[in-house]
């Protein structure tokens, strides 16, 4: 099969196309014939040599695909040879074939092509695991978003504004903070021009927020619990700031404010399905009923992965960026 591996740690020109066996299915996995493939940030950190596949996952980058099923362990899976499915994968996107756990593997939603639904599980499966279940994020609560115009936050702020919640979201220019509004948040902050915790303040009469998605971390962390409600909740689910925090423990303990985060990559495949079984429940209906929608915000060929990861870095996307297979 065609694909495109990592020849060494580096910048986007390390993604090179390649030729390798076509990967074969074990037990309670199927194989899917992809026909697009999600990037995502992950991507980008295990291109340079900071974020190694779990034991046993593929070394080709690509964390979701969508594409047929055509072959592997269907039994009692409720999948059958021929369905067309997207998956959330701990690796080896990025190329023709790809296997995947057949409880990661979700229904394409009526009416969404194949490119769309090919950015659905990384984004989906992160924000229900870190809004919804890790964050808690309850009827009438109040949530921000760092990184609003990315995959992860545009689906954060659809989703989450769907299912009746109040959505700020920081940004990095203005015509990113007028995109995200248009999706659903209250307010986009352009976070180079303005105090987020000013505006979240001013915003919320002076109360704060109750959830904060934060793939930032670094110095955000003490501005976050400056936009924290009693009781709030901030959940990290990347460093692009820094590992680094100052924490007023103060704060956390008078307030009953709490710091968590979490990685989904290395989580057991029984993990991940409870998620894809709450994502087909709550989230696919809303999907195939137009409610909520996938931004894609450009295609690549897959050989043109190198140019994909390029513009995710310089931070050009609003939505996703999907290779095309």
């Amino acid at each position: 099969m065609h694909c495109v591996e990592i020849s060494r740690p580096g910048g986007p020109e390390v993604l090179v196309p390649a030729e390798r066996p076509t990967p074969e299915a074990g037990k309670g996995e199927v194989l899917i014939k992809v026909s697009a493939a999600g990037v995502n940030r992950p991507d980008v950190f295990q291109r340079k040599g900071n974020y190694a596949p779990p034991p046993g996952a593929s070394d080709l980058p690509g964390l979701e695909v969508a594409g047929e099923i055509v072959g592997g362990d269907l039994a009692g899976s409720g999948l059958a040879l021929g369905d067309k499915v997207c998956a959330l994968v701990a690796g080896g996107g990025y190329a023709e074939y790809c296997v995947a756990p057949a409880a990661q593997c979700l229904p394409i939603p009526k009416g969404l092509s194949d490119i769309e639904a090919a950015g659905l599980p990384e984004t989906y499966f992160t924000v229900w695991s870190n809004v919804f279940d890790r964050g808690r994020l309850a009827d009438g609560e109040i949530l921000l978003v760092h990184g609003g115009a990315s995959g992860i936050g545009t689906t954060a702020i659809q989703l989450a504004r769907a299912l009746g919640n109040t959505v700020y979201a920081t940004v990095g220019s203005d015509d990113r903070a007028r995109a995200v509004e248009a999706l659903g948040a209250a307010r986009g902050i352009n976070y180079k021009t303005q105090d987020f915790v000013k505006e979240v303040k001013d915003a919320t009469g002076g109360r704060g927020v109750d959830v904060i998605l934060d793939m930032v971390a670094g110095d955000y962390i003490a501005r976050d619990m400056q936009c924290l409600a009693d009781d709030g909740r901030i959940v990290i689910i990347a460093q692009l700031g820094g590992a680094q925090a100052n924490v007023d423990t103060s704060q956390v303990m008078r307030r009953r404010l709490t710091i968590t985060g979490s990685t989904l990559r290395p989580r057991p495949v029984a993990f991940k399905g409870a998620i894809a079984r709450a994502l087909r429940e709550r989230a696919w209906p809303l999907l195939e009923q137009g409610a909520i929608k996938p931004i894609v915000h450009a295609t690549f060929p897959l050989a043109q992965a190198a140019q994909a990861h390029a513009m995710m870095e310089g931070g050009e996307n609003i939505g996703k960026i999907i290779l095309t297979v």
